[in-house]
């Protein structure tokens, strides 16, 4: 084994595999497994939280090709290597699969895999293929091994190693090994997905203070669950082995000039690393429920939840692909203002044709229609209604291009800083929405009552055809409004409204940004609204103070002159009665004298 720790990702389906393969991996002195995830979202999502923390904390990642059975898992795992290497260029990528087929094999060369071993490897053998290809090189075992394999090994534990934990070949130590192991991965990735909800905008107050008290009660927990799962001495050999790692790592002073030269290892991160990190946020964030709670109708509400996901995923794709077309075309700043509408309009049109498919059809009446060419005839009006509007486009298509710095809300944030990826999340998240609203309006024009379309893309709650109308009806207003009264108000108030993905569903926030160059173009129907606007602005501070003086005085004439007349009379009335009573009092006791 080389002196530098080899950190892992360890990425497989079955959780139990898992677990056994990295209590394996972890008996072993210098191999550290950093995480272990069964998805590629959260694979994605762990090398981009890991990246911002230190950029050469994974120096390999193990993965399975899917679930070894599923055609379209098997894609997916190909995808995701495609997905590594172009956001890691330098991130070798071993395949430790229960796959055997040589088509597979070479397409999973082709995406970038660095290597191979078929699950039952002798782990010394599996070993030898890791520190090969995390050195940049390459191994591809062809054969399956036939004894030795992992779960055997975990068993009996590593014979041939000499750097064992003394107390981990006890039988009760390991499985208290395994039972820390495992719950401190439950209580890492649930604090994990707390911690990124209290990052999301727009929080409410108490769900913002219920995800914080849950997020001081993981931290407690798992500090009690190392204290009572790891013995005094385990803990004393882990700080010992850390220390061993972070003294490797130093830099070392050339005997020559008595300079500090530091260590070089390959970054994990490429130069497109915002992007790396801004969408594997947005693909967890898509894993959140996309209810629109907002009181503005979106055309994606008619669509079920998991077709909204599976169209906001896609465009995801289709704009992580122009955005490497417009690097390698080595556009500039100022050419982005320019290609705004082509770039959006670009990225509708092949949304639109992968996810309906390009040569689907539908039949309407005696025609047997294309889907994709009738969506894509008239895209003037998804320009004028929906692109148009799309806020702070070139911001950050310069932020992720350019890395320049954002300048949003009236505050500049640098690029790379966490604010800035926060503010550059809310805008792209707005675009992924809009780009989709603009994707289903043709559907709404055109083939809204199709009955092949209602099955398999609507919302059960809006099937009927009445119910189709009345949201088509609901968007038709929504787009008079604005087009009259909101985007002028909005434009007078210098703000813009964003759609943001929240852990309740889609929400809607606000934030400024100077508009005096569309409020100088304004005319007929919007101008006249600023103009009220402005003209009641103007009068209400006015009229306010003359009802509250007018207020006043009515209150003093009220209880100073009309309730005291009122009470003195009132008084009057009373003493008037009681001397009444009095007077009969004392006329019945001299009658009773005189008696």
């Amino acid at each position: 084994m080389s002196d530098r720790p080899l950190k892992l990702l360890l990425v497989d389906q079955d959780p139990i595999f898992q677990l056994g393969l990295r209590v394996a991996l972890e008996e072993i002195y210098n191999i550290q497994v950093v995480s272990t995830v069964e998805t590629d979202t959260a694979a994605l999502q762990v090398l981009a939280e890991l990246a911002q923390q230190d950029p050469n904390q994974v120096n390999l990642v193990i993965l399975e090709l899917g679930n070894g059975r599923s055609t379209d898992s098997q894609q997916q795992g190909l995808q995701l290597c495609r997905q590594l290497k172009t956001q890691y260029p330098n991130l070798p990528i071993l395949l430790f699969s229960s796959i055997q087929e040589p088509e597979l094999l070479l397409a999973a060369k082709s995406a970038g895999v660095d290597g191979y071993c078929p699950k039952g490897t002798p782990v010394a053998e599996l070993v030898a293929a890791m520190e090969e290809v995390a050195v940049g090189g390459s191994y591809w075992l062809n054969e399956r091994a036939t004894d030795g394999n992992i779960g055997k090994w975990v068993a009996e534990g590593n014979q041939n190693s000499s750097l064992l934990l003394p107390l981990s070949s006890l039988p009760f130590a390991k499985l208290r090994h395994n039972w820390h192991l495992s719950g401190i991965g439950y209580i890492n990735a649930t604090l994990k997905e707390v911690t990124s909800q209290l990052r999301i905008p727009g929080l409410p107050l108490v769900d913002k203070a219920v995800l914080a008290g849950q997020r001081r009660e993981l931290l407690a927990a798992r500090w009690l669950l190392n204290r009572l799962l790891i013995s005094p001495q385990e803990r004393q050999q882990k700080q010992q082995q850390q220390f061993i790692f972070s003294t490797q790592q130093q830099p070392t002073i050339s005997p020559l000039s008595s300079t500090i030269v530091p260590q070089t290892s390959p970054p994990l991160l490429s130069p497109r690393a915002l992007q790396a990190a801004l969408f594997s946020s947005c693909v967890t964030k898509l894993q959140f429920s996309l209810q629109n709670v907002t009181d503005v109708a979106l055309e994606i509400d008619i669509f079920r939840e998991e077709k909204k996901r599976e169209l906001l995923y896609l465009i995801l794709q289709k704009l992580a692909q122009q955005l490497d077309e417009l690097r390698i075309a080595e556009i500039t700043i100022n050419q982005l203002g320019d290609l705004k509408n082509t770039i959006l309009l670009d990225l509708w049109q092949s949304t639109i044709t992968d996810f309906f498919g390009k040569f689907s059809r539908v039949q309407l009446g005696k025609q047997n229609i294309e889907i994709v060419n009738l969506l894509l005839q008239n895209p003037g009006v998804v320009q004028a209604e929906i692109f148009n509007k799309v806020p702070l486009f070139v911001e950050l298509f310069s932020y992720l291009i350019f890395q320049v710095d954002l300048y949003i809300d009236n505050t500049s944030y640098p690029a790379g800083s966490s604010e800035a990826k926060s503010q550059a999340e809310m805008i792209l998240e707005n675009l992924l929405i809009q780009v989709a609203n603009g994707v289903v309006q043709p559907l709404l024009n055109s083939l809204a009552d199709v009955e092949v379309i209602k099955q398999n893309f609507y919302d059960r709650k809006l099937i009927s055809t009445r119910d189709i109308e009345r949201f088509r009806n609901d968007l038709s207003w929504k787009y008079r409004l604005n087009n009259y009264v909101k985007d002028a108000q909005r434009i007078f108030e210098s703000r813009y409204e964003l759609f943001v993905l929240a852990p309740r569903g889609i929400a809607k926030i606000s934030i400024y940004a100077p508009r005096s160059q569309e409020l100088a173009q304004l005319s007929g129907i919007p101008l006249v609204v600023t103009l009220i606007l402005e003209f009641r602005d103007a009068i209400a501070p006015r009229l306010q103070s003359l009802l509250s003086f007018l207020g006043s005085g009515f209150v003093f004439i009220l209880t100073k002159i009309i309730g005291r007349g009122l009470g003195l009379i009132g008084r009057g009335i009373l003493q008037g009665i009681g001397s009444v009573s009095l007077q009969e009092k004392n006329f019945k006791r001299n009658s009773d004298r005189q008696k």
